[in-house]
């Protein structure tokens, strides 16, 4: 087959440019035979829909292996070769079609490719290929997470990926803001949370100790005790210092034994910081940010998410519709208590001031009581970090959490304490030493000014927009306790 630029089966889905000889390349999904033609859906993973190949045996066994063919019937020889061309043409097969684009005459498509010349590029075994056969559960799929992009699932959540992640990188940079890539290898613990992944160098079966028993860090690679970080805010917070306006959006990693369908020991975090910025400025560009999202998913992915609103959750688009019309309902902490409690609910939680909203009183609160997103604010100082600004009633601090249906907190933020005194004496209530922050505590020395952020995580932004239930399902290689295979 000669060289020629490859159509993507996206685009000529939407062509009428019948006539034009044109090369198209991907993966059989099926194939039906009849006598002397067979029918090929073929996707190349630009959209979730595939494209019918019309492979005429007649005219394939002309141009593959006769050109002095002078009617339009096979000798049972000919028949025979061209079937047994086609017979590795299976699901899961790749191959590349030339061929003319026409209107399809029959249901469910209204373009077709009639086949002029076929090449085989890889096979698929049908008694090993293990998507041969569809229906396969999602539990089986996250066991093959190597294949599970070539299905029609997974393919639909991977492109809405893509574009949410194109969509954050637009939206800060539509509105001022700078990209800035904050270490991964950390020596600092932004939560306070302690289930942290440690990074050394040093020999696990013969390792320097220290003369009360501990690991003598002074031989490692940094000469400290590093880890993989869990946010990237703190040193977003200094380049805001400067820049005014910035965001990170990468890995972040939580070392926690956590089997749920929330958790994943790695995940991508965008965290936007904003000097100048109050809580209300905070909750107003949180609001502003996740509706942009939903509606650019809206405007950009209609067929995938047709597709997940079909097969996974029939109220998916209109969800999604609804964040985008709607006016997030903003109240406090205390307020939302007062809801619980007055709501006559049986929570499996307590729900006492204090106590940390578990995501049974956050849907809740959207999805019952208000119907609409909610953005809670000023919660009490002993369940939040360090860092955030305390209120002047000494017992709440100025902390934002945007609480989205089905998901519960999908944004946590803050504005960040300025005063350098304030957030002295925080750190020192919460037994955090100082060394460890000094480059931090620098920032309110010089020149500090107000500031806030707040962070999203990546994979429940794609759970939301997706309707899948499970997060191992929204990232291509989870890992999770015990899966680090691939």
């Amino acid at each position: 087959m000669e060289h020629r630029r490859r159509s993507k089966i996206a685009d000529l889905l939407k062509s009428k440019d019948f006539g034009i000889e044109l090369l198209v390349k991907g993966w059989v999904r099926t194939k039906r035979e009849k006598k002397n033609f067979a029918f090929i859906e073929l996707n190349d993973g630009s959209t979730v829909k595939s494209i019918q190949i019309f492979a005429d045996y007649f005219v394939l066994e002309k141009n593959l292996f006769s050109q002095n063919t002078l009617d339009n019937s096979l000798d049972p020889e000919s028949y025979n070769t061209i079937i047994n061309y086609l017979k590795p043409v299976t699901t899961g097969s790749c191959i590349a079609v030339k061929g003319i684009l026409v209107e399809s005459v029959g249901q469910g498509q209204s373009v077709e490719i009639r086949a002029n010349h076929i090449e085989i590029y890889g096979t698929a075994d049908p008694e090993s290929y293990p998507l041969q056969k569809k229906g396969h559960g999602l539990e089986f799929l996250r066991e093959i997470a190597h294949l599970r992009p070539r299905t029609n699932t997974f393919g639909a959540v991977l492109r809405i990926r893509h574009a949410m992640a194109f969509a954050i990188h637009k939206y800060f940079n539509d509105n001022g803001f700078y990209y800035i890539h904050t270490p991964i290898i950390t020596g600092s613990d932004a939560e306070g949370a302690g289930a942290m992944f440690r990074v050394t160098t040093l020999d696990d079966r013969n390792p320097p100790l220290l003369p009360d028993g501990h690991l003598d860090y002074t031989q490692d690679f940094f000469g400290k005790e590093t880890k993989l970080t869990v946010s990237g805010q703190l040193e977003a917070e200094l380049g805001a210092m400067a820049l005014s306006l910035v965001y990170t959006f990468g890995p972040t990693f939580r070392a926690e034994n956590s089997n749920t369908p929330r958790h994943l020991a790695e995940f991508w975090m965008i965290e936007p910081e904003m000097a100048f910025y109050d809580i209300n400025d905070n909750m107003d560009l949180a609001e502003d940010f996740v509706k942009y999202l939903m509606q650019y998913a809206l405007d950009h992915c209609p067929d995938d998410l047709e597709f997940l609103n079909k097969m996974y959750d029939n109220e998916l688009i209109d969800r999604l519709k609804g964040v985008v019309s709607s006016r997030f309902k903003r109240l406090t902490y205390t307020q939302a208590i007062e809801i619980l409690q007055a709501s006559g609910q049986t929570f499996e939680f307590p729900v006492d001031w204090g106590a940390d909203l578990q995501a049974e009183h956050e849907r809740y609160l959207v999805e019952k009581h208000f119907g609409k997103p909610v953005i809670l604010t000023d919660y009490p100082r002993d369940i939040k970090a360090f860092y955030m600004k305390q209120n002047p009633d000494g017992k709440t601090v100025r902390g934002m959490d945007v609480l989205f249906p089905k998901i519960g907190e999908i944004i946590g933020g803050s504005q960040r304490e300025e005063n350098l005194d304030a957030l002295r004496n925080r750190i020192h209530e919460m037994n955090i030493p100082e060394k460890d922050v000094w480059w931090y505590l620098d920032t309110r020395k010089f020149g500090t000014a107000p500031h806030a952020g707040f962070g999203l995580g990546f994979e429940r932004l794609i759970l939301f927009v997706t309707g899948m239930a499970n997060i191992r399902d929204v990232i291509p290689f989870p890992r999770t306790p015990k899966n680090a295979e691939f």
